[in-house]
């Protein structure tokens, strides 16, 4: 029995009276017949009652599953309850055009509140496997390991970058073999009626064919682009013989531990055919750095996911395959003819089929592969486009819900990461539903105020509680709403898309490694204007129906609360729109090394590393003195390497009073590029120190003050910008006038 089939019997042995206890509490608050008071004193007490249960939670080890399943039921009951009564005596009409806004307020609500419930099954229990090593296991019998990494028209750098770090794996070098898979050089492509094109196409193979010559690596393409990465891979599979195959994205840097981490779990389980670990995003994405400027002190958007949600799809048996830093077995692989391709996100939808079929999947809680976000908000939104259109066509073409084979609880996992990516319906409703009453005079939420204090306000509060007690350490307050505010425009267009023609979207290879040398506004922005522009409209035309029509001051303000809070969230976003130079090519990361400074004189400085990257490194000196030579020898224990490695570095600049020295690495052999490489991207322990520094809980009003702080003041920067630019398109146009 492995550990998350001992962890559910260990639910149903001593939980089960908790969930019978919580089930009559919830019929009883539900079937109650109570008046608004009434339901604003229940509302009350089971507030306060969530309120000690997440504490306790968080405090108390021993009962800590007690109090997170009474919160939530107790969460479920409030929500709900809001429905029905929402359903039962708010949703009256006039005419068509009312009839349209209220029903299309209410399913937004009702999915806000169904894809609530499902998270709070989904994260009820996240189970933490433990660590499992490969130390002490006879190598002779170890299964050997094909490690893909797919490419189409990644830059060669990047490429070699996760090439040395694959050739550092500790793993057998008998039984590990690396394979280049080349999507941009295939013979369809080399053959190309564009001459321009195929000229391309047979450079990067030749030159991918001599970076996998110097590595002794296998090189691989195929004759034709079909089923993009999913085509690339099976075309390797069907090429190779190993009995494990790990995929790595093009710019997916393995640590060294990633196989001693992994593979053990192949072999505690022939049934499993996945054993998945997070992607630990290496820089930020354009919201963490335009917007908060806070990578390394608050979580990121990963962290939610790989850090909580997989942590709990993983105790019901439905983590599933995100397509890079995961390793599968090969005869379950062909017991489905491989990679998944009929949606565009071909990793969930593999594990989908193997689930189907009885087996299992493993999720690893080790950041042990370091990858790179979209750069730019154009490439973030292709790629928040895909994921979007891909889980929905699972949802279409493969419908979990009802798919033969799959437990209950599996459906609800699957069910639940499905119905998220549907946000933008009901975010677009959110943000616009307002205007329906400011603007146009639509009842579409009839209720007093009293009521609404009583059912609605409490319903939001337990909501944001839950969502707190699940997520608080892995995502902050407000934050979730910016991510949704800034795709739903473009995810809503491609999601209708894909309803429309199930098939029809095709795989877009998210662009990585961009450069950013100057400040610039997205070329996406204008969407944010009009919207911003109808949030004021609406908000002016709210004042004057406030002083006009007195009787309705109580519903009207209210509206406009609501409406200011839309407003004040896409003010704040602004900044992310406002693409900010990028001054490093790779970003350094805290790094905490000891290290020894040698200049070619052979003076020796020590001191401890403060950040670190494959391009250079900052650290503080001890000790007094200056550092005044240019070339020097950086010296520091390498753990994946199991030795000091010596690497040679040019001094930039040197802070006497903050003793802060900044150094470039300039490798001359190619033993130093990859030990450089080790050094800085193949241990997995400065990757977890890294995320236990920055994955905190704070408190609602803390998150709410940083988001607005952040936000507004760089809104006013991004329309000064704007107001420049346009200054110069004016002047611009007047010379040319005059010309």
């Amino acid at each position: 029995m492995d550990n998350s089939q001992h962890e559910r019997l260990i639910f149903k042995e001593r939980y089960v009276s908790v969930v019978l206890i919580a089930c009559l509490l919830l019929g009883a608050f539900l079937l109650a017949p109570m008046d608004a008071i009434g339901q604003l004193f229940a509302s009350s007490i089971v507030i306060l009652t969530i309120g000690w249960c997440s504490k306790e939670a968080r405090q108390t080890q021993k009962y800590k599953n007690f109090f997170r399943v009474l919160a939530l039921v107790l969460g479920t009951a409030l929500t709900t309850r809001y429905l029905l009564w929402r359903g039962l005596y708010t949703l009256t009409y006039t005419d068509l055009i009312s009839a349209i806004a209220v029903w299309l307020l209410f399913i937004a609500e009702i999915y806000a509140g169904v894809t609530s419930v499902l998270g709070a099954i989904v994260n009820a229990f996240p189970l933490n496997r433990p660590l499992l090593t490969l130390k002490g296991i006879n190598t002779e019998g170890l299964p050997s390991v094909d490690v893909m990494i797919p490419t189409y028209n990644e830059d060669v750098d990047i490429l070699e970058v996760t090439i040395r770090a694959a050739k550092v794996l500790d793993y057998p070098k008998d039984k590990l073999f690396i394979h280049l898979l080349d999507d941009g050089g295939t013979d369809q492509k080399i053959n190309a009626k564009d001459e321009t094109a195929a000229s391309k196409a047979k450079a990067r193979r030749i030159k991918l064919q001599k970076l996998c010559e110097k590595h002794n690596i296998t090189y691989h393409t195929r004759a034709k682009n079909e089923f993009a990465k999913a085509g690339n891979v099976n075309s390797a599979i069907n090429n190779t013989r190993s009995d494990l195959i790990v995929i790595l994205d093009a710019d997916h840097v393995p640590t060294s531990d990633f196989l001693d981490r992994t593979v053990p779990w192949m072999l505690k389980n022939d049934n499993v055919f996945l054993v998945q670990t997070p992607h630990f995003m290496a820089n930020p994405d354009p919201v963490e750095r335009n917007y908060f400027s806070a990578f390394t002190r608050m979580p990121s958007e990963n962290d939610m996911f790989y850090g909580t949600i997989q942590k709990g799809l993983d105790y019901w048996g439905s983590s599933f395959f995100c397509g890079s830093a995961a390793l599968m077995r090969r005869a379950h692989l062909e017991l489905v003819g491989g990679i998944s391709g009929e949606s565009i996100t071909e990793d969930a939808e593999t594990a989908l089929d193997l689930h189907k079929l009885g087996y299992e999947s493993v999720y690893v809680d080790r950041p042990m592969v370091s990858g790179l976000a979209p750069e730019t908000f154009d490439a973030f939104i292709q790629q928040r486009m895909r994921w979007a259109q891909g889980m929905t066509q699972i949802l279409l073409l493969k419908k979990p819900f009802k798919s033969e084979g799959l437990k209950w609880y599996q459906r609800v996992g699957y069910m639940s990461s499905i119905m998220f990516w549907l946000f933008p319906f009901a975010r677009i409703i959110f943000l616009l539903m307002p205007l329906a009453y400011l603007v146009f005079g639509l009842q579409v939420y009839h209720a007093s105020m009293l009521e609404i204090l009583a059912y609605t306000i409490p319903h939001v509060i337990a909501t944001y509680m839950i969502s707190t007690m699940l997520f608080g350490r892995t995502r902050w307050p407000l934050v979730s709403e910016i991510y949704e505010i800034l795709q739903c425009a473009f995810t809503l267009k491609a999601l209708i898309k894909v309803f429309l023609k199930p098939r029809a979207p095709s795989f877009v290879v998210t662009p990585k490694g961009e450069s950013l040398d100057k400040t610039f506004v997205s070329p996406l922005a204008s969407v944010f204007y009009w919207l911003i522009f109808i949030l004021l409209f609406a908000f002016f035309t709210g004042v004057i129906k406030f002083f006009s029509d007195p009787l309705t001051r109580e519903l009207t303000v209210v509206v406009m609360l609501w409406n200011g809070f839309n407003l004040l969230l896409l003010l704040s976003v602004l900044s992310v729109l406002l693409e900010r130079k990028q001054v490093r090519s790779q970003a350094r990361l805290p790094a905490t090394n000891n290290v020894v400074i040698r200049t070619i004189k052979g003076n020796a400085w020590v001191g401890d590393l403060v950040d670190l990257s494959i391009g250079g490194a900052r650290m503080r000196l001890k000790g007094e003195g200056a550092l005044f030579s240019e070339e020097a020898t950086l010296t520091a224990w390498c753990q994946p390497l199991n030795k000091n490695v010596h690497l040679p570095v040019k001094v930039l600049n040197y802070d006497s009073k903050l003793s802060l020295l900044r150094v470039q690495f300039t490798p001359c052999t190619e033993r130093e590029h990859s030990e450089i490489v080790a050094f800085a991207l193949a241990d997995s322990r400065r990757w977890m120190s890294f995320q236990r520094r920055r994955t905190r809980a704070i408190t609602y009003w803390y998150g709410a003050k940083h988001v607005l702080s952040v936000g507004l003041k760089p809104a006013f920067l991004h329309f000064m910008h704007a107001l420049e630019k346009m200054a110069k398109k004016i002047s611009h146009k007047i010379s040319s006038a005059k010309e």
